[in-house]
C-alpha cells in the first residue's frame, strides 16, 4: 500500500494545483514524447493527464513509458511491434516516436516543466510533480531479503518427505543405515566412515530435507514406471547412492563428495536427475501433487534474438518475401544477431551473399540491434523450484500456456541467485528409447529386463566390450559421434573404468589440452606412466599419469599442501579465474616446501595442475554417464532389433532416422514396411524366424531373428486420433473396410498407398489412389446412411485393377522421403550407382582396405555435421556419409572451405575427395577422410543425364575457387587459455538432417 497522510502543496496563486499523495496506491501517469496532436505522448495529452489528476486529487506520477535503454532505438521497437503483429511497417501508421529510452534527469526535469507550463501551472508544481515520483519509486522498492527471502533457503516441510514424528537428520540417518544392509556394505569400513562423514557435513549444513526431497521425488517417478538416474557431480555421493537417487558406487569408482557439496562451496547443493523425456511432464505432475502448487513452480527461460530469427523478423517487417527471407535465414550458422555481418564477411558459405541486395544496411543495423533482445518467455527444459508455502511470496508465478504449470517468472540464474531450491529434472530420450526397448523385449519375449540390475546386465559383459571396441556405436549414449567413435577405435576400452575416461577425455577442454594422445600412448604401453613424484602415483595411477579428472586435480592439491579435500576443490574452482591463479600459485608453492617436496617437483606438479585443473572433467559427471552408455551399448549387443526400435520411436541420437534404419539393416535386423495391419504408432519388433531364445535379438546361429515394424506416425500430416482409429479397428480386409472404419482424410490414405501401408489390398499403388479418390467422392455423393458407389458389404479384399501404370522405384522412394522422411525400401544411393561404379568412388567397406595417405572419392547421403573446437583453434567442418555398406567421416579443414562449405552444409547427396586418414601411426583402426572438395551429388547425376560422363569429369577437374584469406585475430581467448574459432562449436546452417524430408537436389539459385 503506497499510501501515506494527505500532504497538500498548493502554489500561489488561484490557478495551481493541490497535488496529493494520499489517494490509497492509485497514480496518474503522465507522458510526454514532445508529440503533435491530443494523441498519448503529446504535450497537450501530458498536460490534461495532469490536471485530471489534480482536480481528482489523485497523485500524478511522471514517465517516459520507457522501452529501450539508449537513444535511437525507435526503429528497433517498430520491427518488434511488426513481429507481434505479423504484418509489414506502415509508414502510414503510427511508428515509434524514438523518445522512450531511459533518460536523464535533467531532460526529465524538463519535460516536466514543459508539461506543467501546457496545463497552466508554474515551475513549483513542476518540481512537486517530480518529488511525488520519486515517493512513488522509493514505496515500490523491493527489499531483497525481508521481501524475497535472499539468503535463506526454504525446504519443503519435513511431514511431505516422511519426517513428521522425527528430525530429518534422525529419517536421513535411518535411511542410510538400511541401505547399508540392504546392498551388502555394512562389513565395509571405509563405507560406514565415508557415510558418517558425510552425514555429518549434511547436519552440520542443514540439507537434510533437500536430500529427503530429491529421493522422495525419485521414488515417486520410479513408482510411475519411468526411468530415472542422477547425474553430474552429485552421483559422488553415498547418501545420494543408499537413497537410490545415484547408481554407480561412488566408494568404488573413486567419486568425491567435497567434489558436489562441502562447507567450502557456497552454492545450493546441486542434483540433476535424468527421466524419460517422453513422460517429463508425468513427473512434474507427481511433483505438484506431491509438494502443492504452493510450493511447485517451474523455472522461466527467457528467449532471446539470433540471427534467424531476427533476419526473418527484420525482413517480414520490412516487406521482403518470405521465401526469400526463409532462405537468407537458413543460409546463417546459429550465431547471435550482432554477428551477422561478421559472418557474412568471413564465412565462405556466405560469401555469394550481397548484404546491399537484401535490405542494404538498415536491414542489417537492424538484424544486429535485435540481438539478445527477448521475444517472449517459455517454460525452463528441466528446472522445478521446491519451497514450503512461502514460495508464492518470493516469486511471481504464471501458467504454462499448454500444461497450465505454475511458472516462476524468474529465469535459471535469477533463482539460484536468489537462493530458491531448484531441481533440474532432465527429460533424457535415450532413457525413453531404453525403456521402450526393454518393453518391446517383455512383450514379444514374455521377459522383463532391469538395465539397472547387475545380475541381468553384467558389468563386464565380453559382447558389450566387443561393440564398443568395434567403434560400430550409433546409436548409442555419449559414443555416436564420429569424435567418440573415433576414440573408441583407438582406446579400446575393455572396462567400465575404461569407458569413464573415454567419456571424460572426449570433452573441449580435454582435447584442447591435449590430454588425450598421451593417455592413449600409456594406455597401449607405448610410453611408460609418468609421474611427478612417487606421493601423486596413487591419485594418477588410474589414468596411467594423466590428469583426466578434476577429482585428481583435488587429490594432488591435498597431498601435496596437506589442505583438506574441501578446500582442494575450491582452489581447483579459483585455476580457472585468472585473477586469482597467481595468489594459487604462490600458496601452492608454499605449502608444497613446507611439505618438503623438491622445487623440482613443486615446479612440474604445477605445471600440471595449471595446465589441466581448469579443463578436466569431472568424474561423477563421466561415471553418470557411462551408465547409460555401457546399458545401450548392451542393448545393441543382445537385443538389437529392440534397441533400434527405441531409438526410432523416440530420436534419442545426432543422427537422423534414415541413417539409424541403415545401421539397422548392417546389424542383420530386418526392417519390415509401413502395414496398416501391423503397424502401430511407435516401432515395434516382430518374430521374423523363430530360433525359440525369445530374446528380441536381430539373430545369430540358431536364435531368433527380429525386425523392426515401421511406425504410423511417422506418416507426415497423420494425426494421433487417426493412428489410435487405424489401430484400434483392426484387422482390415478390404480398402473399404479400412477407408470406412479408421476414417482416415483422404492426404493421408493416400499417402498410407504411396509408401506401403495399404498393399495388402491391392498391389498397384496408384489404382490404390485411385479407389481412394473415388471412394471419396462417392461419400460426399451419397446421401446419409447410403452406401457410397460401388461399396457393398461384402467388398472384395483386393481393389479391381484400373489398369494403371504402377509407381516405379524412383516414384517409391520419392513417396518415401516425402511421406516418412527416409529411404525404408532401399538407399538412397541407389539411383546413383552406376555414376559412382564409373568415377570409382570408393565404398565405406572398401575404404578400410586403403593405406594411409591414399586420395579417394568417397559418396553418400549426409548424416551429421558439426563444427566442434578443436585443439588448434581452426574451423573444423566434420561430416558423416552414410552409403550401402557403412559410414564414412570427413573433416574439412579451413584450407578447402571456399570450395567446399556451402555444398556440404546445403546439399544432402556428397561427393567428396580427400586422403584417407589411419589414427596410430597409419596404421590403426579409426578411419576418415580429410576432405578437399565437395559436389552435390544429385547435380552431377543430372549433369551426367544430359553432357554425359565426360560433363561430370569436366566438372570433377575444374578449377575451385582459391582459398580466400583467413582473417587475422578473429579468434575468442578463453578463461582456458586457449582460443576458439568465432565460428566454432556452432550449430551449422542449413536444414537440420533429422528434421528435412527433402533429400534431393535444391535449386542452385537458392542459398538453402
Amino acid at each position: 500500500n503506497l499510501a501515506r497522510p494527505a500532504t497538500s502543496v498548493t502554489s500561489s496563486g488561484p490557478t495551481q494545483p493541490t497535488i496529493r499523495s494520499a489517494c490509497a496506491a492509485l497514480r496518474i501517469e503522465v507522458v510526454s514524447h514532445g508529440l503533435s496532436g491530443t494523441g498519448t505522448g503529446s504535450l497537450r495529452h501530458a498536460a490534461r493527464a495532469l490536471g485530471f489528476a489534480a482536480d481528482q486529487g489523485i497523485a500524478p506520477v511522471l514517465s517516459n513509458a520507457v522501452r529501450y535503454a539508449d537513444r535511437g532505438q525507435g526503429p528497433v521497437a517498430d520491427v518488434l511491434d511488426s513481429a507481434r503483429r505479423l504484418v509489414p511497417i506502415d509508414q502510414r501508421s503510427t511508428l515509434d516516436s524514438g523518445e522512450r529510452w531511459l533518460k536523464p534527469a535533467g531532460d526529465m526535469a524538463a519535460i516536466a516543466l514543459k508539461v506543467a507550463e501546457a496545463a497552466g501551472y508554474r515551475e513549483n508544481t513542476a518540481r512537486r510533480l517530480l518529488d511525488v515520483t520519486e515517493e512513488t519509486a522509493r514505496a515500490c522498492r523491493v527489499d531483497p531479503e525481508d521481501d524475497l527471502g535472499l539468503g535463506r533457503v526454504h525446504f519443503p516441510e519435513p511431514d511431505l518427505v516422511g519426517a513428521a514424528r522425527r528430525t530429518p537428520d534422525r529419517v536421513l540417518r535411518s535411511r542410510c543405515d538400511a541401505a547399508m544392509l540392504a546392498r551388502r556394505y555394512d562389513r565395509k569400513r571405509r563405507y560406514w566412515e565415508r557415510l558418517e562423514d558425510e552425514l555429518g557435513l549434511i547436519e552440520r549444513l542443514g540439507y537434510a530435507s533437500y536430500f529427503l526431497t530429491v529421493a522422495q521425488v525419485v521414488a515417486d517417478t520410479r513408482e510411475l514406471g519411468i526411468r530415472v538416474a542422477a547425474r553430474g557431480s552429485g552421483a559422488g555421493s553415498l547418501v545420494n547412492h543408499l537413497l537410490g537417487i545415484a547408481t554407480a558406487d561412488p566408494v568404488e569408482h573413486g567419486l568425491l563428495m567435497e567434489r558436489f557439496l562441502s562447507e567450502q562451496r557456497m552454492e545450493l547443493p546441486d542434483i540433476d536427475i535424468d527421466v524419460e523425456s517422453a513422460r517429463r511432464l508425468e513427473v512434474y505432475r507427481a511433483i505438484l501433487d506431491r509438494f502443492g502448487p504452493e510450493r511447485v513452480a517451474t523455472v522461466s527461460m527467457p528467449e532471446t534474438y539470433r540471427v534467424r530469427h531476427a533476419v526473418r523478423d527484420v525482413g517480414l517487417a520490412l516487406g521482403m518475401e518470405p521465401a526469400e527471407v526463409d532462405r537468407l535465414a537458413k543460409s546463417f550458422p546459429h550465431i547471435r544477431a550482432r554477428d551477422a555481418r561478421s559472418a557474412l564477411q568471413e564465412l565462405p558459405e556466405l560469401r555469394g551473399i550481397d548484404p546491399e541486395a537484401h535490405g542494404g544496411s538498415r536491414m542489417w543495423d537492424l538484424v544486429e540491434a535485435l540481438d539478445a533482445l527477448p521475444r517472449g518467455i517459455a517454460m525452463h527444459p528441466c528446472g522445478v523450484l521446491l519451497s514450503d508455502t512461502s514460495l508464492l511470496r518470493r516469486t511471481p508465478v504464471v501458467p504454462t500456456s499448454t500444461e497450465g504449470f505454475p511458472m516462476s517468472q524468474f529465469d535459471k540464474e535469477d533463482v539460484e541467485d536468489l537462493g530458491l531450491l531448484k531441481l533440474d529434472v532432465l527429460g533424457v530420450r535415450m532413457q525413453s528409447a531404453m525403456a521402450h526397448s526393454v518393453k518391446e523385449i517383455e512383450r514379444v519375449g514374455g521377459r522383463r529386463i532391469d538395465l539397472d540390475d547387475p545380475a541381468q546386465v553384467p558389468p563386464g559383459d565380453p559382447k558389450t566390450y566387443r561393440l564398443i571396441q568395434s567403434s560400430q556405436t550409433l546409436g548409442c549414449f555419449q559414443t555416436e559421434s564420429p569424435g567418440q567413435r573415433d576414440l573408441l577405435a583407438r582406446l579400446l576400452p575393455e572396462t567400465f573404468h575404461d569407458l569413464v575416461v573415454d567419456i571424460s577425455l572426449f570433452r573441449p577442454g580435454p582435447v584442447a589440452a591435449n590430454m588425450v594422445d598421451p593417455f592413449i600412448k600409456a594406455r597401449h604401453g607405448k610410453q611408460a606412466p609418468a609421474y611427478p613424484h612417487p606421493d601423486l602415483k596413487e591419485a594418477l595411477e588410474e589414468t596411467c599419469g594423466v590428469v583426466v579428472f578434476h577429482e585428481q586435480i583435488i587429490k594432488i592439491l591435498h597431498v601435496m599442501t596437506g589442505c583438506s579435500l574441501a578446500f582442494g576443490d575450491y582452489t581447483r574452482r579459483a585455476l580457472s579465474r585468472p585473477d586469482q591463479l597467481g595468489r594459487v600459485r604462490a600458496w601452492f608453492a608454499q605449502q608444497a616446501r613446507k611439505r618438503g617436496y623438491a622445487e623440482e617437483v613443486v615446479t612440474r606438479t604445477w605445471e600440471i595442475v595449471e595446465a589441466f585443473g581448469a579443463y578436466g572433467f569431472c568424474k561423477a559427471h563421466a561415471v553418470a554417464f557411462a551408465v547409460p552408455s555401457y546399458q545401450s551399448a548392451w542393448l545393441k549387443a543382445h537385443h538389437p532389433a529392440a534397441f533400434y526400435a527405441g531409438l526410432l520411436t523416440h530420436d534419442p541420437g545426432m543422427y537422423p532416422k534414415r541413417l539409424l534404419l541403415a545401421d539397422a539393416r548392417r546389424w542383420g535386423v530386418p526392417v519390415l514396411p509401413l502395414d496398416v495391419n501391423a503397424s502401430d504408432p511407435a516401432y515395434r519388433i516382430e518374430l521374423v524366424s523363430d530360433g525359440g531364445d525369445g530374446s528380441g535379438g536381430s539373430g545369430g546361429s540358431g536364435g531368433s531373428v527380429h525386425g523392426v515394424r515401421l511406425a504410423l506416425d511417422d506418416v507426415r500430416g497423420m494425426s494421433e486420433a487417426e493412428a489410435e482409429r487405424i489401430v484400434a479397428g483392426r484387422p482390415y480386409v478390404s480398402l473399404q473396410d479400412f477407408l470406412s472404419r479408421a476414417r482416415p482424410s483422404r492426404p493421408v490414405a493416400e499417402r498410407l498407398a504411396q509408401v506401403g501401408a495399404l498393399d495388402a489390398f491391392g498391389r498397384n499403388r496408384r489404382d490404390l489412389m485411385l479407389h481412394i479418390a473415388e471412394s471419396r467422392r462417392g461419400q460426399r455423393g451419397s446421401a446419409q446412411g447410403q452406401l457410397a458407389l460401388g461399396e457393398t458389404d461384402a467388398a472384395p479384399d483386393t481393389v479391381a485393377p484400373a489398369q494403371l501404370p504402377d509407381l516405379d522405384d524412383a516414384e517409391r522412394l520419392g513417396a518415401e522421403l516425402g511421406v516418412l522422411g527416409m529411404d525404408t525400401s532401399r538407399h538412397l544411393l541407389g539411383d546413383h550407382r552406376e555414376l559412382l561404379d564409373e568415377l570409382g568412388v570408393a565404398s565405406a567397406h572398401r575404404l578400410k582396405d586403403l593405406p594411409h595417405g591414399q586420395v579417394v572419392l568417397v559418396a553418400g547421403a549426409k548424416g551429421a555435421v558439426q563444427t566442434p573446437p578443436v585443439r588448434s583453434g581452426k574451423r573444423v567442418i566434420f561430416t558423416t556419409l552414410d552409403d550401402t555398406s557403412g559410414l564414412v567421416d570427413c573433416a574439412f579443414f579451413e584450407d578447402s572451405h571456399d570450395a567446399s562449405a556451402h555444398t556440404v552444409f546445403h546439399s544432402w547427396l556428397l561427393l567428396v575427395r580427400g586422403v584417407v586418414q589411419r589414427r596410430g601411426g597409419g596404421s590403426g583402426k579409426a578411419l576418415s577422410v580429410t576432405g578437399s572438395a565437395a559436389w552435390d551429388l544429385a547435380e552431377l547425376a543430372e549433369l551426367r543425364r544430359t553432357g554425359g560422363l565426360s560433363a561430370v569429369t569436366d566438372r570433377l577437374t575444374e578449377e575451385r575457387p582459391a582459398a580466400a584469406d583467413q582473417a587475422e585475430g578473429r579468434s575468442i581467448r578463453l578463461e582456458t587459455g586457449y582460443d576458439l574459432h568465432p565460428w566454432a562449436d556452432l550449430q551449422p546452417p542449413g536444414e537440420s538432417v533429422k528434421q528435412s524430408r527433402k533429400l534431393w537436389h535444391q535449386s542452385p539459385g537458392s542459398a538453402g
